[in-house]
Order: structure tokens, then sequence, then C-alpha cells
């Protein structure tokens, strides 16, 4: 929200709340002359029917209401204009950003010639000038509440130096000489190009992501979150923390070793005898850690005072390392003019020798030569011949002084061309050195351990994309910075390493820790004019370097946790009163300390590489995914990519990072993956556009336009779930019918396939309050399904109230795409108090038999659950027997769907009987052995009944169902003419003829809905004359009447024979009821006969039984049948608490082979 100054609390202030779509202004007495300017305003750019002003009794207060987007915001006068204009304050910048171009857009329309473009005047929309006038480039949250202006740096001071200075560090001075003597200058060059290419080819796609759009607060977190999904976004930037907490650890660890071993060997707790001592547990250890964390603690105080205090070091630790970087390419030179003055060693054959064994200790280390002779009494002679016998060693091996650094005029070139990889305590390979006198390795050297050594003197080229808000230019200045910083920091590593393997002697190179010159570090003696130029400014480095680290690790962390995707993250979302991460800071420290424990800085690195290495993978990642997708959205100013070249750099960094420490890399991976899972747990609902879903769109796209829109083939069919659900929705009430049916449809969910969930809402789809309605209920069942863990889609369709039956068979036959479509309809059976004559056209009655006849004539396969609310939800667990009562062949969906059921926690206690239904002429024996091979074959573990219905004769219950049937359908259609008739009278008429006593109050209240729709009929509908009208009425009273006697099926249980005797047939005489059943359609008692029969056969054999299921049979293929044939499965479902009708469409769905 755009800052105002703090208002006064009197009642005269204008001040509004706003909610999701409403924004409620009350205009202050004081402030009346704006009052009718503002109401002319909000309807011009909102729109008449948006706009509705309240005149109050008293001129108090007005009542405003504009439809907005939300926040909360305060309207109030301009003090400082004269012309009352008006300054409208929302929470959101868009919100804000867009009431000022509708503002300058209704101005331009109100000005001379503002109707130019009358043809486009549209309200809710802004002219294209307004639009570009209130255009601003949106940044990082932290610029837009700043009250200073934007530092607008360009590509040197914004991008390349801060990348230089973040690249450069410490083990460019403390290793890579180290590495040049042990890998040799072809293999030191090899492995420096590994690094280099894969932070020059994941510069580039940062270059790409980066021009794409804003980077906001969080560099690359923003990125890879944006682009890859909160949930990758999540996990990569909780490892890019940990990699700047953890580097902050390796550049104390690293400076302590710089201060203890160079510059004040000194303060060494157990004194310099125990530098060496560099074991996990070894005393030089425990130094580095004691330090690091005094120096820990101190910048701790240094950041918690504030960013400013952090930037006064940076050009100072820039400038140091500059310096130091030139007064090593100063010294090569030097010592090529000076070379027989350089610092000598002593050697004893290819043994080089500890400067404390030859040296006294008063004695300087130039004179170094002095002592390096047999014939010269000293420590040397004491130490080999202490008994005036010398050591095998000793005799076997010159004594000789050899120039350190004989400048690029010797061969030192090329005796350092090559390797010379050694184990842990030797000199050379296979040989164990004498750790008293000799300089030894402390590891055992490996080409991919200096590569996992090194790697992280490379990383820092994220820095640009993290200073994009105080950047001028970002579009240009990124690309062209980071790769400009990129290449010279590869010159420099090249070039120095150049410099240390032409003028300094290999054994030298070798001495990690300096002790063949007392200590010293080996770059600073070459240095010149001074060694303390270089020690000085390489531990300014260190220092500077993890202020940098700690002071933007807390910044990241809280931009993650503002993302509010990991809430066990949410405290740290908040800041000071001086916008700083203090808590943020404090968990930083701390994980920081953990590193420092770890003692040895190559311990360290190691673990910072994977950290940065899989941040680095992530960027190439997403350049490699948007460029072969090629979605719209693509389009970054910096045009020299490809995706060849992304992929190959995030090849390189899975390559360093498995072929360093493949343990470690696998750590890393499954921290990624944890923390990736949490995310999708908790439920990560932001929607950034990222490339994930992009991926998955073009995947989907992909394989639909693969899928065959043919009938799949039977080990290819899976059942893909239609829900259609027509039932009342209200926010209070609970449907547990509607709750049962998605707890049925996550019980199939075995089959692995679609489901789609539709609710039909009654209204008007261009109505907005009914589109709400359907939003509504589209979101609670989504958020059902979530629940009940059923994943599929939610869908809602607005429909007419004479559009339900072209609404659904619409629906059926165009839901899905290509070869992806339901193929199978999930009902509910309705619940009806009265027949379907005599109902809504859109009653749930009537909507399922629309649906039953649509599924079908679209050749759907059909699953009915009768009684749904008897059925279990997903967290019963059942017991018992499921029995599958096959009578037709339907292609198999019947027990298919019963070993589905099985294979789900609620019903996997049950066991599965198949019962087959035989007839006289079947051979029983014979028909039982091979459905038991059959289902054998099928892999389905199921008991197998045959069950032989034989009885031809029909009973007289059958006659009796059959009559109350069609007494039923006569009552109902009788009905159906009354409400006919009823609707064509006028409402005037009915009540004129209710008051006269000629109409019973019953009589024209037969259907709830009669009296309001003839109120919205039109008077042409209604033109009849009044006598006429009463006719119609006295006519139609007999009719209406009977409604009394239609006997009702509201408990959804079957009257008894006696019952129907005195309800349906009324009469006593006998002749009379046989004349009746005479005349019934022998079909229709057929069908009644074979309905009861089965009926009594699954209540006889399946009463304890947990759930039936039977084929469905036929729908009728006219509407006017469905009546009749629901009554048919009424009858044969009777009393039978749960089951489910299959219908299969004939095709195999189920096959016996693999």
């Amino acid at each position: 929200m755009t800052e105002l100054p703090r208002l006064p609390s009197k009642p005269r202030l204008t001040v509004f709340n706003v909610d999701e779509s409403e924004m409620n202004v009350s205009l202050g007495q004081r402030w009346g002359p704006w009052r009718k300017g503002i109401n002319l305003m909000k309807k011009e750019i909102f729109g008449e029917e948006q706009s509705a002003v309240a005149n109050s009794k008293n001129d108090s207060a007005a009542e405003t209401s504009i439809n907005s987007t939300g926040g909360h915001g305060e309207v109030r006068p301009d003090r400082n204009s004269r012309q009352g204009s008006v300054i409208i304050g929302l929470d959101k910048e868009d919100d804000s950003r867009r009431f000022s171009m509708l503002w300058d857009s209704f101005k331009a329309r109100k000005s001379i010639g503002g109707n130019n473009l009358a043809l486009f005047e549209e309200p809710s929309e802004p002219f294209i000038s307004s639009y570009l006038k209130g255009y601003t480039t949106p940044g990082p949250l932290e610029r837009e509440k700043s009250k200073h202006a934007k530092a607008e740096l360009g590509v040197m001071l914004g991008v390349y130096l801060p990348t230089i200075q973040h690249i450069l560090g410490v083990t460019m001075f403390i290793r890579l000489f180290w590495m040049v003597g042990i890998a040799g200058i072809a293999q030191t060059f090899f492995l420096l190009f590994i690094c280099c290419l894969c932070t020059f080819l994941t510069s580039i796609s940062l270059s790409a992501i980066a021009t794409n759009g804003v980077v906001e607060s969080g560099g690359a977190y923003f990125m890879i979150s944006r682009n890859l999904g909160p949930e990758f976004g999540s996990a990569v930037g909780i490892l890019f923390y940990l990699a700047n907490t953890v580097a902050t650890a390796m550049y104390l660890v690293g400076g302590v070793e710089i201060l203890l071993l160079y510059i004040f060997p000194g303060l060494t707790i157990g004194g310099t005898e125990v530098h060496s001592d560099t074991g996990l547990m070894g005393w030089m250890s425990h130094n580095l850690r004691f330090y690091s964390t005094i120096l820990l603690l101190l910048e701790f105080a240094i950041v918690a005072m504030g960013v400013k205090f952090v930037q006064l070091f940076a050009p100072i630790s820039l400038f140091c390392v500059i310096l130091s970087i030139f007064a090593c390419y100063a010294g090569g030179i030097e010592k090529t003019i000076t070379s027989s003055d350089a610092q000598h060693v002593c050697m004893l054959g290819k043994h080089l020798l500890q400067a404390r064994i030859v040296l006294p200790d008063d004695a300087p280390l130039s004179d170094i030569c002095s002592y390096c002779n047999a014939s010269v009494p000293g420590p040397l002679l004491n130490y080999f011949c202490p008994n005036g016998e010398c050591s095998e060693m000793f005799v076997k091996n010159d004594l000789r002084c050899v120039n350190g650094f004989p400048g690029f005029g010797s061969n030192a070139f090329v005796d350092n061309l090559g390797p010379n990889y050694v184990g842990k305590n030797e000199y050379l390979r296979g040989k164990l050195a004498d750790r008293n006198v000799e300089v030894f390795q402390d590891v055992k050297t490996t080409f991919f351990m200096l590569l996992a050594i090194y790697f992280p003197a490379v990383t820092g080229i994220l820095t640009g994309a993290n200073m994009s808000g105080d950047l001028k230019d970002p579009n240009f200045s990124i690309p062209a910075g980071t790769i400009a910083a990129q290449l010279t920091t590869s010159f420099i590593y090249f070039s120095l390493a150049l410099v240390f393997g032409a003028t300094i002697n290999g054994a030298i190179l070798r001495d990690k820790y300096g002790q063949s010159l007392r200590g010293g570090m080996i770059v600073a003696n070459l240095a010149w004019p001074t060694e303390w130029l270089l020690l000085v400014g390489s531990f300014l480095s260190t220092f500077g370097a993890a202020l940098q680290c700690l002071c933007s690790a807390p910044r990241l962390l809280q931009s993650i946790a503002k993302d509010d995707v990991i809430p066990v993250l949410k405290p740290f979302a908040k800041v000071t009163s001086k916008n700083e991460p203090f808590k943020g800071l404090v968990i930083t420290i701390i994980i920081a300390e953990l590193s420092i424990l770890m003692g040895a800085m190559d311990h360290i690195a190691a673990v910072v590489d994977f950290f940065f290495l899989m941040c680095y993978a992530f960027v190439n990642l997403i350049c490699a995914l948007h460029s072969l997708l090629g979605a719209p959205n693509w389009r970054p100013r910096f045009k020299f990519y490809h995706w060849s070249l992304a992929l190959l750099g995030a090849g390189l960094c899975f390559f360093i990072m498995f072929s360093t420490h493949w343990d470690y890399a696998i750590v890393s991976c499954v921290l990624c993956l944890v923390i990736y899972k949490y995310v999708e747990w908790k439920g990560a609902k932001k929607e950034w556009g990222d490339g994930i879903r992009g991926l998955a769109l073009t995947t989907a796209q992909y394989s639909l336009m693969k899928i065959n829109e043919k009938d799949p083939h039977p080990k290819n069919f899976r059942p893909q779930l239609l829900l259609l659900l027509s039932m009342p929705w209200s926010k209070e009430l609970v449907d547990m019918r509607y709750l049962n049916l998605i707890n049925l449809a996550s019980q199939l969910k075995a089959s692995r396939g679609l489901t789609i969930v539709v609710a039909f809402i009654r209204g008007n789809p261009l109505v907005i309050d009914d589109r709400k309605k359907a939003e509504e209920v589209k979101a609670r069942m989504e958020f059902d399904m979530n629940q009940i863990r059923l994943r599929g889609f939610a869908k809602t369709l607005v429909y007419g109230e004479t559009q339900i039956g072209g609404s659904v068979s619409t629906l059926i036959q165009s839901v899905g795409m290509g070869g992806l479509r339901p193929n199978t309809l999930l009902l509910s059976w309705p619940v009806h108090t009265h027949g379907s004559l005599c109902e809504a056209i859109d009653s749930e009655y009537h909507t399922f038999t629309d649906k039953l006849h649509a599924g079908v004539a679209t050749d759907m396969c059909l699953v009915v659950a009768k009684d749904i609310v008897n059925f279990p939800v997903s967290a019963i667990r059942l017991s018992g027997t499921i029995d599958v009562y096959w009578i037709v062949q339907d292609g198999g969906l019947c027990i298919l769907v019963a070993y589905l059921l099985t294979q789900s926690k609620v019903w996997r206690g049950c066991k599965l009987r198949v019962i087959a239904i035989a007839q006289e002429m079947d051979n029983n024996t014979k028909l039982q052995a091979d459905l038991q091979k059959y289902v054998y074959q099928l892999r389905i573990d199921a008991r197998i009944m045959v069950i032989e219905l034989s009885d031809p004769k029909i009973s007289k219950n059958a006659f009796e169902r059959t009559l109350l049937m069609e007494e039923r359908t006569r009552y109902m259609h009788e009905m159906y003419e009354i409400k006919g008739k009823l609707n064509k009278i006028s409402p005037s008429i009915l009540a004129e003829m209710k008051q006269n006593g000629k109409l019973n109050s019953d009589d024209n209240d037969t259907d709830s809905e009669t009296k309001g729709k003839t109120n919205d009929k039109n008077d042409d509908d209604n033109e009849e004359t009044p006598a006429s009208s009463k006719e119609k009425v006295s006519s139609v009273k007999k009719g209406a009447s009977s409604l009394e006697k239609m006997p009702s099926n509201h408990d959804e249980k079957r009257v008894t024979i006696a019952e129907s005797k005195n309800e349906t047939v009324g009469e006593n005489n006998k002749d009379d009821r046989d004349k009746k059943f005479r005349m019934l359609d022998k079909k229709k008692v057929r069908k009644m006969h074979t309905a009861v029969r089965l009926n009594e056969l699954i209540l006889a054999n399946s009463a304890d039984s947990q759930l039936v299921l039977l084929n469905l049979p036929k729908p009728p293929v006219a509407k006017e049948g469905l009546d009749d044939y629901m009554h048919y499965l009424e009858v044969l479902s009777d009393k039978i608490p749960r089951i489910l009708f299959i219908r299969g469409t004939g095709k195999e769905v189920i096959t016996t082979y693999s």
C-alpha cells in the first residue's frame, strides 16, 4: 500500500474497509463537496451496476460501495491540493496502480477530445496511455517499502565488482599453489577448466533466466521457485541457504589458518609444533575451532548492527584481494629478475626438510643455506647423527640448498607439468615420510579430491541476481556483469596457476603449510614488494567474505519463510524494526558453529560444494526446461543461450558432485527430496506459473496426442470415473450421500484411473452470484476430495431449470480429451417422495434417470450405488464377504470392480465370492468348474458358487407388485395433467376460487412451485377469461384430490400384499382383481417375477454379506419405460443394505493374458 500520512481518528475522515469483493466507503460530513465527484467517478469506472449510493437521513455520512480486489486502505481529501482531489490508498500495489490508471482514463474521457475513443470506452479497462503512465517495474518488497530512491547501480558497481569479490577468496591463496604441486600444471588446468566451464555455463543460464523477468528478493531462490515451483524452489532454496551458512564457516576457518600459521603463530594453543596435527581431534583442529568461534561471534555482533556496517568492509576486502593478486604477478616477475636472492630451502635427496630441523631457533630463515651443510653443527646433525653415527637416510642422500622460487627462467614449468599424487603421511608416492623431519601430506590426494576442495573458489556467480533490486537496468547489467566477472576470475585462476607452476619449485608447491619455510605462507614469499601485503590482504578477504555470507544467509531464509510454503520456517519471516532478520541470524550462527566443529577447511569446502552445485544444477535445468518447452512467456532479453549448453552445465554439476564425494551427493539429493515432499505434503498453495507445471502440461499434451481414441485393449482398461452430483448444496448441512459417493470412488482408486466429479447447480451461468456459488461448491468438493485423498478433478456446471437433460447429455459426450475421457458413470440411487411425473424436471429422480439414459446411450459403463448412506467411509475397516452375482457376461466389469474394492483398506478384510446364476438346463457342476478355472486364470482369489433359479411359476406376489406399479404409473400421469392445467391458470383466479370455497386449500398446492412459477408468467400466457379459468379448476378438482390416495415410497420399502390391496386396488372383489391380473402386460409380470425371485435368492444367500454386486439390467431405450424400470430395481434390491448395480458395455475389460 502506498503509505499515507497518519491521520487523526475523527468522524470527518474518510475510511473504508475492504473484503474480497466489496469496498465500503464512508464519506465524512466535512468532505461533502467531494462526495458527488467520487460517486460519479466510481460509477464511470466501475459501472452503474457495481456502484450504489445510499444517502443517510442526515448529512453525517453517505455509504458507497465499490467492487475491488481486496485489501484495506484509506480515502481522504488531498490537503495539499486546491482543486479538491481525492487520495485513495489500497493495500496491494496492483490495486492502487489499477485505481490510478482508471482515474486517469476517467479524466481523459471527460476532457475535451476524450470521446475520440468512444468505441473502446470500457469502464473497467484503462486506456493504454493511462496504463503506461502508471506502470512501474515491480521489485523486491524491501524496495517497495523503502522511502529512499533506488540505487540504480550500473554494470561495474552493481554486478561486476561485487561478483568478483564474492568469487575470489582465500582458497586461491592457500590451496591453488598446492594443487599445482600435486596435480601438475596440465591437470590443474583441466581441473580449473571443469570448474570454470561449470560456472560459465551456469552464468549463461542465469543470464537467460534473470532477463526473462524481474528477479525479486531471494536471488537464486526466487528464480528457482518461480520457475520450478514451490516444492523444488523451497528445497533448493534451503540448500542455497545452507551453502551460504556453511561457506561462512569455511571462510572463517581459512582466515584462522592464515592467522595462526602465517601471521601470529605464537597464538597457537600447544605451540607451533601442533601445526601439522590436523586430524579430526588434533590440536591444530581444536585451535581452528576455538579461534573461528571467536571470529564468528565478532561477525555476529557486526551483522546484528545492520547491513550498513557490513557494507563498510566490502570495498576494503575487494581492494585487498586485487592488490594481493597483483603482488603475486609482480612477485613472479621479480623472482625471475633476482632469482639468486630468492628464498632457498634445504633438501636431503628428494626429501624436503622442515626448516625447524635445519635452523636454530634464533637464526633467520634467510640463513638456511648456511645450516644446510653436513659439516656445520646444528639441529640437522643433532637429529641425523646423535651419537656420531649418521642414519642411513642421511648417508645415502645428498644434502643441498635449493632455490625455492627460481622464476620464469628456470625449468620449474617443465618439472611441474606432471602430477605428483601421494598418500597420507607420504612425501612421494608409496614412500612414508618422517613426520618430525620431512614435509608430508596430511591427506590422501587425488584429482577428484582436489576438485572438491577447489570448487568453492569459483562460486559466487549469483551475486548479480541478488543485486537486481538496486540495478538501473538488470536486463543488461546481470548478463554483462556476471559473465564478465566469471571470465575475469577464470583468467586470474589460470594465470596464477601458471605463475605458481613456472616460478616455484615443485617440492615447495607441495608444502601445504609452509613447513620448509618455518611455517611461512608459500604465496606470501612469492609476493612483491612484501609478504605482509598478501598475508593481511588474504586474511581481510576471508573476514569480508564471511561477513557477506553471514549477512545474506538470514535474508535468504527470511525470503523463503515469507513465501509461507514451509510452515516450520514461519517464525523466521519476521524482521526487526530496522528490517533485520534477527531470528534468522541466530539460527544461521548456530548452523555455522556446527560447521566450524568439522575442523579442517578442506572438509568444510567439500560440504559447501554440494549445496552450491545443487543450486547451479537447477539453474541450468530451468533454462533447459524453458528452452525445450518454448512457452510463450519464455522471452529472455539475453539471447546467447541454448538448451544443450544448459544441459551440459547441469550434467557437469552432477558429475562434480558424484565424482568427488558420492556419499555427500546422495545425502544432498535425499535432503532436497525430503524438503520437496514435505512442502508437497503440507500443501504448497502457491501458483507461480512455474516450469514444472509447464512441463506437465506439455507432457500431458504429448501423451494425449499419442493415445488412440479407440477402445483400449483389455490389458489397458481401467475405470475412468465420472461422478455426477445433483443434490442440494448448503453451507450448513453436509449431505452424507455425496461424501459417501466420493469415498466409494476413492476406494476404487487402485485402478489408477481418471476421476472427475461434476456438481450440477441450478441457476444462470451469466449471473455472477450463481457463478460465485458454483466456485464455492467446487472449492468445497476439492477440499473434501483432498481430505478423502481422492485425486481427480472437481467441476461445476450451472444449468437452467429446463436444461438439465440437455446439460447431462452434453457433459457426458464432451467431458475429457482425446483418448483420456471417463468410461464409467458412478451414480447414487435417488431419494424421491413421489412419482417422477409430479416432481420438478430437475429433481433428483428425474436427473438420475437422465444420467442413466445418457450413460447407456453413450456406451458408458454404469456403477449405481443403492442406499449410499449405508456405505462405509474410508476410515472404516470391514470384514466378511463381497458377493458378486454374475448373471450376464458384460465384459467382466462386475468382477473387476469387486477386485479393485478388495485392494482398498476398507474392503481388504473381505473375502470375494462369485455367485453364478444357473438355469434348469445348465450343468451346475461343469459351470462351477469352468468358472473356477476362469477366475483362477484372471489371477483373482475368489470362492465360486452356482445357484439355480428354477421356479418358472409366476407367484401371486409378482402379480400384486406389477399391479401396484401400474396403478402408481396411472396416478402419476393424472397428476402430470393436473399440474399442467394448474400452471395455466392465473394466480388471481386461484385465489378467488379458494376464497369462495370452490377450491380446497390443498387443490392448488399440489406442487409447491406452482405459485412461484405463475407469478413469472407473461400476460400472453394468462389470457383467459375468469369463467374459463374457473371451469378448468372445477374440471381438475377431482383429479387433484386423488393425490392423497397415491401410494408413496418415501421410506423406500415396499408395501405388503395386504396393504397394496387396501391402498392401491381399493376393492374387495376377488373377481375384479383377477380381471385386472389378466389385463396386465405379461412381459412386465415376467420382469417383476424375476426381480422378486432374485431378491429372495440374494436375501437367502447374502444376508450377512458386506456388499452385493449385481448386473444392472439394461435400461429401456425410451424414457417412458424408466419409471417401471426403476420399480423393478427397487423390488430387486429390497431389504439389501448395500448393493452396487454394475453394467458393462459388453466389451472385454479384464483378460487372462499378461
